[in-house]
């Protein structure tokens, strides 16, 4: 927690105001009286304004929002420029060119401007033009550094504006507060006090006094950024939680299905085993069956066969003419076939004897 005393601010000098002739009497509040004629500011109501503004510092720390730190006066360009880069935040200490805010997208295109010319020098692209060219590019260059080094990475606007001497930076207060930019700004005793959200009255020419208040809310804005970047890393490890927590539970789904396809796989290989089995004792009685029936057909083409007529010995041929009536037994049997008739011997007998009596 960043901490401001009463010993502090007095040993800055934050309590020495301007001539009393050169006042604004909306600062009168804040005046604890004069001396030499030198106003002297209240540093009680400094200090407990001061604390607020921090506190709405590290409130914005803490939500990850941008603040740009403005001090173009001699006293203050180097503190302004060491605190803003030591919190990382934008900052203007040469010159406020006008419609910075309110004109965010042409000064957009200077700042792109200004990176190109970044990128050609880094990659030597300036030997490929004369040294007249060459002269002139860096002159640009140079031009737009000056105005444009503390932004050059400020994409949007920014959620709040630190100015020291609000007066000295009306421009930019006035931009501000068309926008609704909240303004934090220290504000000597010919200072405004109603352009500014959160005021600290106080010296605004004193070195120490200005480096101890800049260095304050750049101290205020680093510890709200730790709790904000705390708090991005504890929802990042949530998340990544959550996402492993996702993936096993993606990955037990999957194995779950593959155990049921497994199973099911098995059982219908099961239920094929089963049903082939089923199948060949089938195949097999249907092959007894046929084998049991085979000696009937054997008996029934024994049956077809036509019968050979026996030549008794010592007997002579017979006649041609009487050759024709065997061929009439294979149609006497072939009649008698579903009667299952048999004695083919007597009968062939029976018609060689009158046929060999006939002779």
């Amino acid at each position: 927690m960043v901490s401001i005393t009463m010993k502090q601010l007095l040993e800055a000098g934050v309590h020495f105001g301007h001539q009393t002739k050169r006042w604004n009497p909306k600062m009168k509040e804040y005046i604890f009286g004069e001396r030499n004629g030198i106003y002297i500011i209240d540093l009680q109501k400094s200090l407990r304004l001061f604390k607020n503004a921090i506190q709405f510092v590290q409130q914005l720390g803490a939500q990850g929002k941008t603040i740009l730190f403005l001090g173009t006066k001699r006293q203050a360009q180097e503190a302004i420029q060491e605190e803003a880069q030591r919190c990382g935040m934008y900052y203007v200490n040469q010159r406020w060119l006008g419609g910075l805010l309110t004109n965010f997208v042409t000064i957009q295109k200077s700042i792109k401007r200004y990176r190109e010319l970044e990128a050609m020098r880094t990659n030597g692209q300036y030997d490929l033009f004369s040294k007249k060219e060459i002269a002139r590019l860096e002159r640009e260059r140079k031009k737009l550094e000056k105005n444009l080094a503390g932004i050059k990475d400020m994409t949007n606007l920014p959620e709040a504006l630190f100015v020291i001497d609000t007066k000295k930076e009306a421009i930019a207060v006035q931009e501000a507060r068309k926008l609704g930019i909240p303004i934090i700004g220290v504000a000597d005793t010919n200072c405004d006090p109603d352009e500014i959200d959160y005021i600290i009255p106080g010296n605004d020419d004193a070195l120490r006094a200005i480096r101890l208040i800049a260095g304050t809310i750049a101290q205020a804005y680093v510890e709200g950024r730790a709790v904000y970047e705390a708090q991005q890393k504890e929802m990042a490890e949530q998340l990544e939680k959550q996402r492993q927590l996702q993936a096993q539970q993606a990955a037990a789904a999957r194995e779950a299905a593959a155990k049921a396809a497994a199973a099911a796989a098995a059982e219908a290989a099961a239920r094929r085993a089963v049903e082939g089995r089923d199948a060949g004792e089938s195949v097999e009685t249907a092959t007894s069956a046929g084998e049991t029936g085979k000696p009937k057909t054997m008996v029934r083409k024994a049956l077809q066969r036509k019968p050979k007529t026996r030549k008794p010995e010592g007997e002579t041929p017979a006649e041609p003419q009487h050759e024709q009536a065997p061929t009439a037994a294979p149609s006497h049997a072939s009649e008698e076939d579903s009667k299952l008739v048999t004695a083919p011997d007597d009968s062939a007998d029976v018609t060689d004897v009158p046929g060999a009596s006939g002779g």
